[in-house]
């Protein structure tokens, strides 16, 4: 069960995620962690590091405000929209879902499978091919939590998600979270996603990355600039290209009714 202030009535409202609807980290979607696939083939194999600099969100989180840390950093492989954005709504189901003992949640397979998105008609090779390569790039993501003056360094490195196990045959999925970083997990400002429209915007993945971007925005923000957008999307493509792209998103959002811009 996660809490969220009703933007324009004040009133606190409960979020617990469900078949339509998914709550994830304002600092998560805000960053740009989650970014398109790239389409070039020569830039899907160039590159494919992403560092994020964290440290304006992150540093609010009780380890940093604790030990100090004054910068943090995500770095890892480049995560996707279309695959492990999914794969992390069913992580975050399956901790706000199901008991945590100690740093550990267990469900079945199957089930977890449900929860990241998908159909349960798939054959189970379709689903190892799925899950098992993004929960890869998932735990392979590092959060660093660091503070250098003059004469020491002091650093704390983790990880999105420390482990994660899981076995088809015997039907079950243990994922491991870090417990310093459970505030991560439990945000205490969270956005109400509605996957109603993520599934409308089917493999339009910077419509999607827009989409949790805008969400996670306060009420009524500023003008937000087409540099912003492209630095939320994390393209390799000219300038030119990535304009393009975010303007073929924002016409996609304005098609299911979600916005209008100018």
């Amino acid at each position: 069960m996660f809490v969220e202030v009703d933007k324009s009535s004040g009133e606190i409202v409960n979020l617990t995620p469900n078949a339509s609807n998914t709550v994830q980290p304002v600092a998560l979607m805000r960053l740009g962690v989650f970014v398109p696939t790239l389409k070039s083939l020569k830039n899907r194999k160039k590159n494919t590091l992403s560092r994020t600099d964290a440290s304006e969100e992150l540093t609010r989180l009780s380890l940093a405000r604790a030990e100090g840390f004054d910068k943090v950093e995500i770095t890892g492989p480049r995560l996707d929209m279309d695959n492990d954005f999914k794969t992390w709504v069913g992580v975050i189901h399956s901790f706000a879902r199901h008991k945590v003992i100690g740093d550990k949640v267990e469900l079945s397979f199957v089930e977890f499978a449900k929860l990241c998105g998908i159909p349960s008609s798939q054959s189970s090779r379709k689903l190892r091919e799925r899950i098992s390569p993004s929960l890869k790039r998932i735990a392979g993501t590092v959060i660093s939590f660091s503070r250098t003056t003059e004469k020491h360094t002091k650093e704390y490195i983790t990880h999105l998600v420390q482990s994660a196990y899981y076995d088809t045959e015997k039907d079950i999925v243990q994922l491991q979270a870090d417990p310093r970083l459970f505030e991560l997990y439990q945000f205490d400002r969270k956005v109400l996603l509605q996957l109603k429209a993520i599934n409308a915007l089917k493999r339009r993945e910077s419509a999607q990355a827009l989409y949790t971007f805008i969400e996670s925005l306060p009420r009524d923000p500023a003008p937000i600039s087409l540099a912003r957008l492209r630095a939320r999307l994390n393209l390799k493509s000219p300038v030119f290209s990535q304009n393009q792209t975010v303007r073929r998103a924002m016409e996609q959002l304005r098609e299911i009714g979600y916005l209008d811009y100018t």
